[in-house]
């Protein structure tokens, strides 16, 4: 059995969760890595010789526990709940079931797993979680009102489940990415849109940063001095305002 330490990283089939995937190896992690999407050739892209993986619904109670089954009674030394899918078009055009897949995934699975995992850390006295929250928790998400709306509740919880950890020994840290070139935008539905065709970063940025946040046991990151300022500025602007703006990024453009 491995004695390195041990990293479970959800969504990490690609995006900012194979990042993080990543870092974790070059740091001597082992791994257990999940995700509802095959793996393929992102695992040679990790130099880790011990990486298990797990192809998983984890919007649902059976993916989540096939996954805390995989990690049995080992100590998770971190927690990287990244997983999460977006939703685009107006919440009246929206098929019901992909919205119970977005809740699923993004709030339910996620603190599923971190009941599970999270707990075996306070009682150990130990361990690091890095929560992937949204800038987009910011702004009522018009045109995108579910995934908006999750990654509000995924920023807010962190810091309270931070609060209620803080003399346990485990940090919870939250990592808010802004436009981010993911799987994402394909996935939700969004790329004729504004924002989902447009320029969007590296998911190799945002990863670093919340990993370093996270190892240092900060609360939360937001990658660069321009999302630093950005996420100011959505704290203060009217929630009318807000909600405008991603109306035009994320409204869909009529079919041509």
């Amino acid at each position: 059995m491995s004695t390195s330490p041990l990293a479970v990283i959800t969504g990490s089939s690609s995006g900012i969760g194979l990042e993080l995937a990543k870092l974790a190896a070059n740091d001597g992690y082992s791994l257990i890595l999940a995700a509802d999407t095959p793996f393929d050739d992102a695992i040679t892209q990790i130099t880790s010789h011990n990486v298990q993986t797990l192809n998983a619904d984890l919007s649902t109670s059976n993916g989540i526990a096939e996954l805390v089954t995989l990690v049995g009674d080992r100590q998770v030394d971190v927690l990287c709940a990244n997983a999460g899918h977006g939703l685009g078009k107006a919440f009246l055009d929206e098929d019901f079931q992909a919205i119970r897949g977005v809740i699923g995934t993004n709030i339910t699975g996620t603190l599923e797993l971190l009941h599970a995992v999270a707990g075996r850390m306070q009682a150990r006295g130990t361990g690091r979680i890095l929560l992937t929250g949204s800038m987009a928790g910011f702004m009522p998400g018009a045109y995108q009102a579910v995934y908006n709306a999750s990654k509000a509740f995924i920023n807010n919880f962190s810091y309270a489940l931070r609060n209620e950890l803080k003399d346990s020994g485990v940090t919870v840290t939250c990592l808010m990415p802004s436009v981010t070139d993911t799987e994402f935008w394909e996935r939700g539905g969004t790329l004729d849109t504004k924002a989902g065709s447009g320029e969007k970063g590296s998911p190799d940025k945002p990863a670093l940063a919340g990993w370093e946040a996270m190892k240092a046991g900060k609360d939360e990151v937001s990658p660069g001095l321009g999302h630093t300022i950005e996420k100011a500025a959505l704290k203060v602007m009217p929630a009318e305002i807000a909600a405008e703006m991603n109306a035009k990024d994320l409204k869909p453009r009529p079919a041509r």
